[in-house]
């Protein structure tokens, strides 16, 4: 029976899309190493992103945008990309095993796992492709949008990102329904 681990990036951050991956790991092929994504070095998750995909069954990353985000909030956009990852496997899967407290709406058995990213390989494996996704397109932004700190903090809202958005305003990358962002615009 194929199990499909699924987990998501970028829930808490004030900018930038939010990710999600599913993974399918092979029984024969162990990753050493493989945990909760925030609990790994930048380093270390880039070398077993490598090692995920060579290895994986089949493994997808998937990304709903900050427009989409605004839309519907940010847990049903956590939920779809979940499931576009899911859906984007092309596999019978027997099992789906998702990070956290709610399940997505797929054609297949699924589970919510509290800290199933410290519980379960394809989980955590998950959780690595969808950060170092997340992380990467962070970093691509920074370039575009020079000021806003997105290379250190990656869209949270730091001290240093939110002086920011009072400095330079506000992008089409922040999230307008959150927080810190709206009560710039309501000024």
């Amino acid at each position: 029976m194929l199990i499909a681990g699924v987990d998501e990036a970028g829930r808490g951050p004030i900018a930038g899309d939010v990710f999600a991956a599913a993974v399918i790991l092979s029984g024969d092929r162990a990753i050493r190493g493989l945990d909760d994504s925030k609990r790994l070095s930048y380093k270390r998750r880039n070398a077993l992103e490598l090692e995920i995909k060579q290895q994986a069954v089949a493994w997808n990353v998937e990304q709903v945008s900050v427009q989409v985000i605004d839309e519907i909030n940010i847990l049903q956009a956590s939920l779809l990309a979940m499931k576009n990852a899911v859906n984007g496997l092309g596999r019978e899967i027997g099992l789906v095993r998702v990070d956290g407290c709610h399940v997505i709406e797929v054609d297949f058995p699924c589970e919510a796992i509290v800290r199933g990213d410290q519980l379960h390989e394809e989980i955590a494996a998950a959780s690595i492709l969808a950060k170092v996704a997340r992380d990467r397109y962070m970093l691509a932004l920074a370039g575009r949008f020079p000021g806003y700190g997105f290379e250190r903090h990656k869209g949270y809202p730091t001290v240093h990102h939110v002086q920011a958005l009072h400095t330079l305003g506000i992008t089409d990358l922040h999230r307008r329904s959150f927080g810190p962002v709206k009560s710039i615009i309501c000024q």
